[in-house]
């Protein structure tokens, strides 16, 4: 047997546990002999997790739950494997199911051919489905489910006393899960959800990458700062609903203005309109 290193009480993160990069953040809650895992990562790597909860002594017969935070590959593409192992249900939201249930290749990001990338995505079925305000229950913890959309449209965070195993929404460095039209991604959306983290009282944000941090409020501002100023540019693509400079090039057409040539007047006023 090796000795458990909670981050907190009641919570292993399996990279650390391990001392090395195994791959996304796999979060081990407990309580007692009940367990969950929040996250897999990928097929390669679940052998190699599965053998270090054991060797830290939980049963694996007691393994109560498989939660998706959302249906990425590299986070969920050992699900049905560890789902056969541990004979445990797997815990994801509606908008995950067809994703985790068809083994999309696509929106989980298994498939990007301009990328090489080509992965296997096994399908796996969900057992319950769990929404904003749910609760799961691991012996007497109870992880309260925050349907935070923009990652995805599936992408969860659960709340744990002071501490919130936060998903892809927001990292150390200010950096957010990738956005993506394929994906699901969703600017206001992802606007919003940062926002309801901002708001929150929790002290501790435990992303789905990279490390463990205290929540801080004016890195949370200049992320939110930054995804805002998006939903006027095209860095996104269809991802951002307001393109302001597509109306200045039509009027620039109507005007039949050159390129380095002034606006019109009409035009001018049009720019100006609304500002201080």
């Amino acid at each position: 047997m090796i000795e458990r290193r909670p981050v907190f009480p009641g919570v292993i993160e399996i990279n650390h546990q391990a001392g090395y990069r195994i791959g996304c953040n796999v979060y081990l809650v407990y309580d007692g002999l009940d367990w969950a895992l929040v996250d897999i990562g990928y097929e390669e790597s679940v052998d190699e997790i599965i053998e270090l909860v054991r060797q830290m002594d939980f049963p694996l017969a007691h393994c109560r739950a498989l939660v998706a935070t959302h249906a990425d590959v590299d986070h969920i593409q050992g699900l049905a494997k560890a789902k056969a192992i541990l004979k445990a249900p797997v815990l994801a939201h509606p908008l995950a199911v067809a994703s985790l249930e068809s083994g999309d290749k696509i929106k989980t990001f298994a498939e990007i051919a301009a990328q090489n990338v080509h992965l296997e995505m096994p399908p796996v079925k969900t057992d319950r489905e769990i929404r904003n305000g749910d609760l799961i229950e691991i012996g007497r913890h109870h992880l309260e489910v925050w349907h935070t959309p923009g990652h995805t449209d599936s992408q969860l965070a659960f709340r744990l006393g002071n501490l919130l195993l936060s998903g892809d929404n927001i990292y150390r460095d200010g950096s957010v899960g990738a956005i993506d039209a394929h994906h699901g991604s969703d600017i206001p959306s992802f606007i919003r959800s940062l926002e309801r983290i901002a708001a929150s009282d929790v002290e501790w944000l435990l992303p789905s990458h990279g490390p463990i941090f205290r929540k801080d409020d004016r890195l949370l501002d200049r992320t939110l700062d930054r995804l805002r100023g998006y939903l006027k540019l095209a860095d996104f693509g269809t991802c951002a609903p307001d393109w302001p400079l597509i109306e200045e090039w039509d009027r620039e057409l109507a005007e039949g203005r050159l390129p380095g040539a002034a606006p019109t007047k009409a035009g001018a006023k049009a720019q100006t309109a609304g500002k201080p």
